[in-house]
């Protein structure tokens, strides 16, 4: 399990972001893993995205909005920051 971002994990933001990745997987009928192989991310960092625990990367971010066909923007504007 990755360590979460200690300076941020659980911040607001980062759990509304989480929340809006975790509806775009779902929307899309995606299981976590496979979003996460779709993102070239490690499974259980995916997971410590999705709750908040980590303070993902832009390039990181974009992966996975490209994963989820969407650009960056509506992720962000999805989670109201």
């Amino acid at each position: 399990m990755p360590t979460p971002s200690p300076s941020y994990a659980g911040d607001p933001v980062l759990v509304a972001l989480g929340a809006a990745i975790r509806r775009a997987r779902k929307a899309r009928g995606l299981s976590q893993e496979g979003l996460a192989e779709d993102s070239s991310v490690e499974r259980a960092y995916m997971s410590s995205i999705e709750r908040g625990l980590q303070n993902p990367s832009v390039m990181k971010l974009v992966q996975v909005a490209n994963a989820l066909g969407l650009p960056l923007a509506d992720l962000i504007a999805d989670a109201g920051i």
